[in-house]
């Protein structure tokens, strides 16, 4: 079955996390993907990882990650000759996705308006930390350099240990799913119009609407999401210990927190309105800490959701990895090697399905330069062509 981007070619010249999981996605279902990286400058998440091994290879987890699915092309942008390379792959392409500092392409002569001359169907999308414009758009940053700037930091952990960063770098994987999504719209719009488009996506951005609800709750009070640790304005929507660990409530809405109760034995704790809910916040939590404690947390959330309470024994990410629920889902791939790659590994897939036609991964991410020559092949570059762009060291 036919997905959804065949016949769309991507021209991946990103870095880290967020600009290359963006073009992952899309080349989960099925958009052709040619990752473009310096010769001797590649991609840092080619270096990075737990795997020293892999990280000296230029095969690190991080790269492995959002590397399936994607050509390699090698190519020296500062000189002539790689530029001319750049320009007609741009020429047969319908997204360029790059994610330098803002002006870095420019320099090159490879922004959008010489571009999108050449290719007036390009869709051309800059990630970068802070936009392409207003007062922060030079400055760079990495996502937990974002995490520090945009408040996320600041409403993390305790009163009493706070700002925490999130444990996981959330901002470039949400950076890039929102990159994904912008491509797709720009990818739908352009078949009505004809015309391409220049998307200018911001992590800044991106972390903002993760906080959506603390943005518009702060407009309306003037008042800053504080740091509540594992606690949340209602009581039945916290955690607490049990007898081996801890449990998460999900008792959310006022059905949800009747059923809590009665489960619990306790149905005329039960509030009739959200507002008593959070007058009565402490003597709720004092009786949740006492009955919590009676059994274990494995226990609580099978008892739990067999009543239709959200609840959830704390993990580890391990135990979550090993949860048949996860493989049920096919939520990652696992290969038994690759070339450059000893042994095997696991990578995410996507956060969706489709009854047809839907995301998948075709091949393993691909060693540097891996693909270089064929690319340059298809572009018309013959034997001795390509050997000049090797001996002037452009690719």
């Amino acid at each position: 079955m036919t997905r959804p981007f065949e016949g769309i070619r991507i021209i991946d010249a990103t870095h880290v996390l967020a600009g290359p999981f963006a073009a992952y996605q899309l080349a989960l279902l099925g958009a052709e993907v040619i990752k473009v990286e310096h010769p001797d400058d590649p991609d840092q998440s080619r270096g990075s990882g737990p795997d020293w091994d892999l990280n000296r290879a230029g095969m690190g987890t991080y790269f492995l990650t959002q590397g399936s699915n994607k050509r390699s092309l090698t190519l020296d942008l500062k000189q002539a000759e790689a530029r001319e390379v750049f320009r007609r792959l741009i020429a047969q392409a319908d997204v360029l996705v790059e994610n330098y500092r803002p002006g870095a392409f420019d320099t090159l002569g490879l922004g959008y308006e010489v571009l999108s001359a050449i290719n007036p169907r390009l869709i051309y999308c800059s990630i970068s930390a802070f936009g392409q414009d207003g007062p922060r758009g030079g400055q760079t940053a990495y996502d937990h350099v974002i995490q520090a700037t945009s408040g996320i930091m600041a409403c993390t952990g305790t009163p009493e240990v706070s700002p925490v960063k999130l444990g996981a770098p959330a901002i470039d994987y949400a950076t890039g799913t929102m990159g994904a999504f912008a491509l797709s719209a720009a990818l739908f719009q352009r078949e009505r119009t004809g015309r391409g488009q220049r998307v200018d996506l911001a992590m800044l951005d991106v972390a903002m609407m993760m906080m959506a609800s603390h943005v518009t709750a702060h407009s309306r009070t003037g008042k800053a999401a504080r740091p509540r640790g594992n606690e949340h304005e209602y009581a039945t929507n916290s955690a607490y210990a049990t007898k081996d660990g801890m449990v998460m409530l999900g008792a959310s809405n006022l059905r949800q927190q009747k059923r809590l109760w009665a489960a619990l034995g306790r149905p005329e704790m039960a509030k009739a309105r959200n507002e008593e809910r959070v007058a009565q916040r402490a003597e709720e939590a004092a009786a949740l800490r006492e009955i919590m404690l009676t059994r274990s947390a494995d226990e609580w959330e099978a008892y739990l959701q067999s009543r239709h309470v959200p609840a959830a024994r704390v993990r580890r990410m391990d135990e979550a990895l090993s949860d048949p629920h996860l493989a049920a889902r096919g939520l990652t791939h696992r290969f038994e090697d690759a070339a450059g790659v000893a042994g095997p590994f696991a990578v995410p897939v996507a956060a969706f399905g489709f009854a047809h036609g839907g995301p998948r991964i075709d091949t393993p991410p691909r060693e540097l330069g891996a693909d270089t020559d064929a690319i340059l092949a298809e572009l018309g570059y013959d034997d001795a062509a390509r050997a000049a762009l090797r001996d002037s060291r452009a690719i």
